[in-house]
């Protein structure tokens, strides 16, 4: 059974779940409202083994749906153009969640974003960000939490190439997976299906890949994946 905190995320974000076929298109004011960075998302999706929810902006559902059943990499190209966004590109991730991160041991300590240590990349975030310094108190790694909604968390990880292969990662990730799970929400994680080193921080750290993926659209073609950083 599904968990009930991963359900109503995915309700909340979507505006539907599960999905009734192999391709659900929803129409939802959350793509036109602003997201966890304070920017619109206008086109986010889920996929399970079961099917796939699409959610796009109100005004733009109908022609969606128009353009048929087809694979979603084939939807996926459309997708710009069909809601008025031609400049942009569709990306696909691996989705994960976790109800039991690996019991790691702590790394980090919990920072404003502000506070000057922050990199750029992890200020967007916003309240509090999992940070690890070095031996002259300077940032080596960090994990911002995407505050998609009181249901659900995603967690996003980088490091700096002087912290890499030590583990701190998957630490980190669990970690900040922990306190999700203590505030009440479940917490995600999302990958490009090419990252390997980020989808072994992902397993672990306690996020099993279950076949589920994500879905979205991005200003420009990614150099990386959709979570900062390489891991």
């Amino acid at each position: 059974m599904l968990d009930q905190r991963l359900h109503h995320h995915l309700v909340t974000w979507l505006g539907q779940w599960p999905a009734g076929g192999s391709l659900d298109v929803v129409g939802s004011e959350r793509r036109i409202q602003p997201g966890w960075d304070g920017e619109p998302h206008p086109v986010v999706g889920v996929g399970s083994p079961l099917g796939v929810v699409l959610s796009v902006p109100p005004a733009r559902a109908a022609a969606v749906r128009a353009l048929g059943a087809r694979p979603i990499a084939a939807l996926l190209a459309e997708l710009p153009a069909v809601v008025g966004l031609p400049g942009w590109v569709g990306y696909r991730a691996v989705f994960r969640y976790t109800l039991a991160p690996a019991p790691l041991p702590d790394r980090g300590e919990w920072v404003d974003a502000v506070d000057p240590v922050v990199p750029p990349w992890l200020r967007p975030f916003g309240g509090e960000v999992l940070v690890v310094r070095d031996s002259d108190g300077g940032y080596l790694a960090g994990v911002g939490i995407k505050r998609h909604d009181g249901y659900g968390q995603e967690i996003a990880v980088g490091t700096e190439p002087a912290g890499r292969g030590r583990g701190l990662a998957r630490r980190l990730v669990a970690q900040a997976a922990r306190r999700v799970l203590d505030e009440g929400a479940v917490p995600t994680y999302l990958h490009d299906p090419g990252n390997l080193a980020s989808a072994r921080v992902a397993e672990a750290a306690g996020f099993d890949h279950r076949g589920w993926s994500a879905y979205g659209l991005e200003r420009t073609a990614r150099s990386t994946p959709p979570c900062p950083g390489t891991v």
